[in-house]
C-alpha cells in the first residue's frame, strides 16, 4: 500500500494470536509518553485488540536495524502525545513477534497500521513527514466515529516519566463484547454504504426506542455523511469568512468532531449560537445536542459544553 493511501477495516483475521500465550500486560515504550506502548504476542490481545474496541491503537512494525524507523517512529510518538489519548501507539518488534507481522501480512518496515473493534486497518509504509502522518491519523479517526470508537485512553501507567514502573500491573482492560444487533450497521459501514447502516441503526430503534448506543450509532452515521468527500480547507475558509453563516459553521464543526478535535467543535457552534437568532440558532442548538450523542453523555467535554449552551441561550 502506498504512503498516501487510506483503507477501510480489511479481512486480515488477527483472532488467531489470542492464545498462543497467556496474556500479560505489556510495557510503556521507553522513553515515550502515556499513550505509547510495546506490544509483543504475549500482550497483542489486551493491549491491541481488547484496547481497540473503545479506542483506535495504531501499530508501529519496526527493528533495530530499520534506519526508516529511526525517523517514523519519534513522529508517531509525538502525535499519540499530541492527540492526548484519541489514539494509542503500540510498537511491535517484528524480529521479537514474527507470528503478529505475518497474521498483519507485514512486508517491509516500517509499516503503520490501526486496529478498530478487532478489525485491522491499513495505513502506510515507508517513512512519510509529519503533516502527512497527521493527516492519516485524522482519517483514522474520523473512520472510528463511523464505528462506534470514539473513546479516549487514559494515560498508560508507567508511561510519564514520573510514573512507578509497577503501577502497569494494575491496568488490565476489561474486553468490551461485541452486541451482535450491530453488526450490520459495523459491515455497512465497513463497506462505506452509510444509508444501510443509518437503516440497520433504525431497526434497532424500532424495537428500542431509547437504546443510547443505537442513538449514538445513527448520530455517527449522520456525522459521517454530512462530512464524506468534504474540502476541509475550503470548508474553514468559508466559516472564517462568514461567522453567521449557520450551515458553514455547522461544516466545520462536524470536521473538527470526526478529526477529534471536540471541544474546537462545541465552542464554534456556542459561539455560533451567541451570534444568530430565531430558526438558525434552533439548528444550531439541535446540532449541538446531536454531537453530545455522538461523543457519549458521560464525556466531560459533553458536560462542559451543555453547561456553556446553556449559558448562550438563557
Amino acid at each position: 500500500m502506498s504512503s498516501q493511501s487510506f483503507s477501510r477495516p480489511g479481512a486480515v483475521d488477527l483472532s488467531a494470536l489470542n492464545a498462543a500465550q497467556p496474556q500479560q500486560q505489556g510495557r510503556p515504550a521507553a522513553g515515550a509518553g502515556g499513550f505509547v506502548i510495546d506490544v509483543t504476542e504475549a500482550t497483542f490481545q489486551s493491549e491491541v485488540l481488547t484496547r481497540s474496541m473503545s479506542v483506535p491503537v495504531v501499530i508501529d512494525f519496526w527493528a533495530t536495524w530499520c534506519e526508516p524507523c529511526k525517523t517514523l517512529s519519534p513522529i508517531l510518538e509525538r502525535l499519540a502525545a499530541e492527540y492526548e489519548g484519541r489514539f494509542v501507539l503500540a510498537k511491535i518488534d517484528v524480529d521479537a513477534n514474527q507470528a503478529i507481522a505475518q497474521a498483519a501480512q507485514v512486508q517491509s518496515i516500517p509499516t503503520i497500521v490501526a486496529v478498530l473493534r478487532g478489525q485491522l486497518v491499513p495505513l502506510f509504509q515507508g517513512a512519510i513527514p509529519e503533516a502527512q502522518a497527521k493527516q492519516v491519523i485524522d482519517q483514522l479517526l474520523q473512520m472510528a466515529v463511523a464505528n462506534g470508537v470514539a473513546g479516549r485512553a487514559d494515560p498508560i501507567p508507567g508511561a510519564g516519566p514520573a510514573a512507578d514502573a509497577a503501577d502497569a500491573a494494575d491496568a488490565e482492560p476489561q474486553e468490551e463484547p461485541s452486541d451482535p444487533r450491530f453488526d450490520a450497521a459495523y459491515e455497512a459501514i465497513n463497506a462505506g454504504d452509510f444509508d444501510k447502516a443509518a437503516a440497520a441503526y433504525q431497526a434497532v430503534l424500532a424495537e428500542s426506542p431509547a437504546d443510547a448506543e443505537a442513538k449514538a450509532g445513527l448520530a455517527q452515521v449522520d456525522l459521517l455523511r454530512r462530512t464524506a468527500g468534504v474540502d476541509d480547507a475550503a470548508a474553514r475558509v468559508r466559516a472564517d469568512a462568514e461567522p453567521t453563516d449557520v450551515d458553514a459553521q455547522l461544516l466545520v464543526a462536524d470536521l473538527d468532531v470526526a478529526t477529534g478535535d471536540v471541544e474546537a467543535a462545541f465552542d464554534r457552534l456556542i459561539g455560533t449560537v451567541r451570534r444568530v437568532f430565531g430558526d438558525d440558532r434552533e439548528r444550531v442548538r439541535s446540532r449541538v445536542v446531536e454531537l453530545f450523542e455522538v461523543i457519549g453523555p458521560a464525556d466531560p467535554r459533553v458536560a462542559k459544553a451543555r453547561s456553556a449552551l446553556a449559558n448562550a441561550l438563557f
